[in-house]
């Protein structure tokens, strides 16, 4: 689990036309997370412990985009980063080692800055690995993308073990 310093933060992104981020789950923001600030291991051993796979170990894109076939978890195991969530009408968060994005599916996110050595854990609720990657350059495919974001549930478990994804509920 994180540790008692774990802080959770809720920030709702607003709906854009071609970053259409999620229309009811906000944007989870764990601060202070030890095992993940432990490094890449520890952090992908957290997250499968808790049911997200699919994992890897790299950065953050330099350009707007977002998933609308899956939740997406970014775990931050090495130096800092300004990452811009919710597309062009959205917010920038810095994150540093130990910080935790839950990102609900269609969430628009980007790497705005980064200082050297950066490096994040990403991974996916279990049978959601198969994430499409979209920039929201065609209306027609945000459409679509839409419905499928509205009709992807909140995922049994919590990356991180904290009671964050517990608070997304669907209002259907």
């Amino acid at each position: 689990m994180g540790s008692a310093t774990m802080e959770l933060e809720l920030w709702t992104a607003p709906p854009g036309e071609a970053i259409p981020n999620h229309p009811s789950f906000p944007v989870l923001v764990y601060r202070g997370v030890e095992s993940v600030a432990a490094g890449a291991d520890a952090c992908q051993a957290l997250f499968a412990e808790h049911g997200w796979r699919g994992s890897w170990v790299g950065g953050v894109f330099g350009f707007h985009h977002f998933h609308s076939t899956s939740h997406e978890v970014l775990g931050v195991v090495a130096g800092h980063a300004r990452l811009e969530l919710g597309g062009p009408q959205g917010r920038a968060f810095d994150v540093s080692a130990g910080d935790v994005l839950v990102l609900p599916a269609g969430t628009g996110h980007r790497r705005a800055a980064s200082g050297a050595g950066f490096s994040v854990v990403g991974a996916y609720p279990a049978g959601e690995e198969r994430y499409d990657l979209l920039r929201g350059d065609d209306p027609a495919a945000v459409a679509a993308a839409r419905e499928r974001i509205a009709a992807l549930g909140a995922p049994p478990q919590d990356p991180v073990g904290g009671d964050g994804v517990a608070r997304w509920t669907t209002t259907a």
